[in-house]
């Protein structure tokens, strides 16, 4: 008997003795009021790539339908604007000023390895990754009794196998890590996947066929984690690749009566409806066992859209300024979707939320607030279910260390995207395209806003940058 194989069986007797555990105490069971959790990310999805966000062209009626049955909202910011530091945000609580990992490759410190680019080739990078020491959503809700699950993408682990989410907090993981660089390779069809610490073969992608999508590969492991725990309390992460470049899917028939779209724009566009169908396969497996009404569903993308999206096309960036990688509304403004059955209410609001949030608001939800950490979120569980929080009396920070800032407090937003750049100013509830910078106008209001941005960020012996650096050019011809 093999290494892997051994290792397979090892995971399925604990799961097996899990359930049965589970099934002998029906106390520990989900309820409305202390629901299951489902997380769905999507990846690199824009501010207005969403019918339900206003959308003409691209179909996603299965999330059309979450919004119009619960509560989205339309001041809600992702962690930062690429993926590694956004997610980081999301998992451990802090803001991209206070967190691990505060940009896709980090400065000092970490693991090297190969990154395999869009077109195929590869490039050595430094990447840092979660420690031990930094708890997640998952160690966190882990304590109240729920089985965790994280599905397909993480990108967290950096270089290292022992930083994948297995190691992390979470029970059980499939999908794909930074660290194993062909269990990512060929993108969308992949013929390797991990299975917590074992790589395991997609054997209908052999030969590099494209048989199974890896939307519907990673649908399918989620439904399976949900068949298994139906009767435990559970959080499931779903975190698709949907719809990250390279933009590769065989069936574009939804769209193919659009002629004049190019094949870039028409697979942009099938990935996001591709997506929102198998979204449709795991609310339709929550009916089917009866667990819909004790599930919580939370839909929100990473960042906003890519410079590869076809954003003049199908207005991906909803007209906002800015894009992925980018500081700008356009980077990280993200729909936000919150939804269950007979507690969530319908209806659109604006207060103003981000990644932060969720550590000390799934924690509230499921009862294991003593297990969270210092975090630079509050909890917002009360807007899911009609009531208030006050969200706009406090700072949301953003930094690329070095590179970009950005501060939100209330109507204002200070931010720079250039190295060098002075701070602009907009006055954001009035100006949400950032079109009329107002630093000029309010020299005091910049001054204090650059003071706060300082204070927000904190060391970090993986972005070492010297204070002179972490400055603009307009702050420094002064001294």
């Amino acid at each position: 008997m093999g290494k892997e194989t051994k290792q397979i069986l090892l995971t399925l007797s604990a799961m097996i003795t899990q359930q049965a555990t589970a099934a002998e105490h029906p106390e520990q069971q989900a309820t409305p009021e202390r629901p299951n959790i489902i997380f769905i990310l999507a990846d690199d999805m824009g501010y207005g790539d969403l019918s339900c966000y206003g959308n003409r062209y691209i179909k996603t009626p299965n999330i059309d339908r979450l919004a119009a049955t619960g509560t989205s909202f339309t001041q809600a910011y992702a962690g930062s604007g690429i993926s590694s530091p956004s997610r980081c945000s999301l998992m451990t609580g802090r803001n991209s000023g206070n967190s691990r990992i505060r940009d896709n490759q980090c400065y000092a410190g970490g693991l090297t390895g190969l990154k395999i680019n869009p077109k195929g080739d590869t490039t050595i990078v430094r990447r840092a990754n979660l420690l031990p020491q930094d708890t997640t959503i998952a160690t966190v809700i882990g304590t109240a009794g729920y089985r965790t699950c994280l599905v397909n993408k993480w990108h967290l682990d950096g270089y290292d196998p022992g930083s994948a989410p297995n190691h992390r907090g979470f029970d059980e993981f499939y999908g794909w890590t930074i660290s194993t660089v062909h269990s990512n390779s060929p993108y969308y069809y992949p013929y390797y996947r991990l299975w917590g610490d074992s790589l395991i073969h997609i054997e209908e992608n052999a030969h590099d066929a494209h048989v199974r999508h890896n939307t519907e590969i990673s649908t399918d492991d989620a439904i399976a984690f949900i068949h298994r725990n139906k009767h435990n309390p559970f959080f499931l992460f779903l975190g698709y690749d949907a719809p990250h470049e390279p933009y590769n899917i065989d069936d574009t028939s939804w769209y193919d009566e659009h002629g004049e779209w190019s094949m870039n724009t028409k697979r942009y566009a099938a990935l996001v409806t591709h997506m929102d169908y198998h979204i449709g396969r795991l609310l339709g497996a929550l009916d089917n066992l009866g667990l819909r009404e004790n599930t919580l569903i939370i839909f929100a993308s990473d960042n906003g859209a890519a410079v590869m999206a076809p954003i003049s096309e199908l207005n991906c960036h909803a007209g906002l300024k800015g894009r992925k990688g980018q500081l700008y509304e356009g980077g990280i403004k993200v729909p936000l979707i919150v939804n269950q059955p007979e507690r969530v209410p319908a209806r659109q609001i604006s207060n103003q939320v981000y990644f932060p949030d969720f550590m000390p608001t799934l924690a509230a939800l499921t009862g294991s607030e003593k297990a969270v950490p210092q975090t630079d979120g509050i909890d917002i569980s009360p807007l899911f279910f009609g009531g208030e929080v006050d969200t706009d009396n406090r700072y949301l920070y953003w930094e690329f260390p070095g590179k970009q800032r950005a501060l939100r407090y209330g109507e204002w937003k200070c931010v720079t995207v250039k190295k060098d750049a002075p701070l602009e100013l907009y006055r954001i509830t009035d100006d949400p395209r950032e079109e009329h910078n107002l630093a000029s106008e309010f020299p005091e209001k910049v001054k204090a806003f650059d003071e706060i941005m300082h204070r927000m960020h904190k060391p970090s012996e993986n972005y070492p940058i010297p204070e002179d650096e972490q400055t603009p050019k307009a702050k420094k011809k002064k001294k």
